[in-house]
């Protein structure tokens, strides 16, 4: 198959085959503080770090509906600048899946899915306090891309504050990976859990018979 986005009359052919390839997918668990009060949660799975100092993670929000409205996660946050990105674990997968509904700006979908709130330490927005891994952050930079409907923006977050829940860790400051259980967004509707792993260790310039870096 071939297929040249430029020459589509529209976008979802080009969406569809871009989130079947480019899978499985990190879901970033927003939630946000709207200017009066009302918390929002929403997941979104093009999410992923983008460098370490500062500690800086990036997700990005498609325009919602055939009028490319920007969401309630976009507004909430262009009003505070602040955040938290949950990182969802397996038993909260169905929660999660609620909370991508899109209710009225009003509607609190911590509400809406039976979560609970608690408080971030750095910021203003909320936990959800069932997650086991938060990610709290302040904006550094919004970046629209393109224009319409099938477009988006990205939201670059610096993160003040990682905070796990002790469970999921073990010796020297490592995560269990198969206590956090965190699943990915894979095509259409469908998601997994992390499965059988394997490792590689990098080779060295010696071992590839390579000369190294100056």
């Amino acid at each position: 198959m071939l297929l040249i986005p430029s020459q589509c009359s529209e976008w979802r052919p080009v969406y569809r085959l871009l989130t079947a390839l480019v899978q499985p997918r990190p879901i970033a668990w927003v939630s946000s503080l709207s200017s009066d009060g009302v918390a929002n949660l929403a997941p979104f799975s093009f999410f992923n770090v983008v460098c370490a100092k500062p500690p800086t993670v990036v997700f990005c929000p498609m325009w919602s509906g055939p009028q490319a409205l920007k969401k309630d996660t976009v507004k909430n946050i262009e009003e505070t600048g602040e955040f938290v990105i949950q990182i969802v674990s397996g038993e909260l997968a169905e929660k999660m899946n609620l909370t991508s509904c899109e209710v009225s700006a009003q509607v609190s979908e911590f509400d809406l899915a039976g979560l609970t709130r608690a408080e971030s330490r750095c910021v203003k927005a909320p936990l959800v306090a069932e997650a086991k891994a938060f990610l709290e952050c302040k904006l550094d930079r919004i970046i629209p891309v393109g224009e319409g409907s099938g477009a988006g923006c990205m939201i670059l977050g610096e993160v003040l504050c990682i905070d796990i829940d002790e469970s999921v860790m073990m010796e020297g400051d490592r995560v269990c990976g198969e206590r956090l259980d965190p699943i990915g967004r894979l095509a259409g509707s469908d998601y997994c859990h992390t499965g059988e792993t394997f490792s590689f260790e990098r080779p060295t310039p010696e071992e590839v018979g390579r000369p190294g870096r100056s």
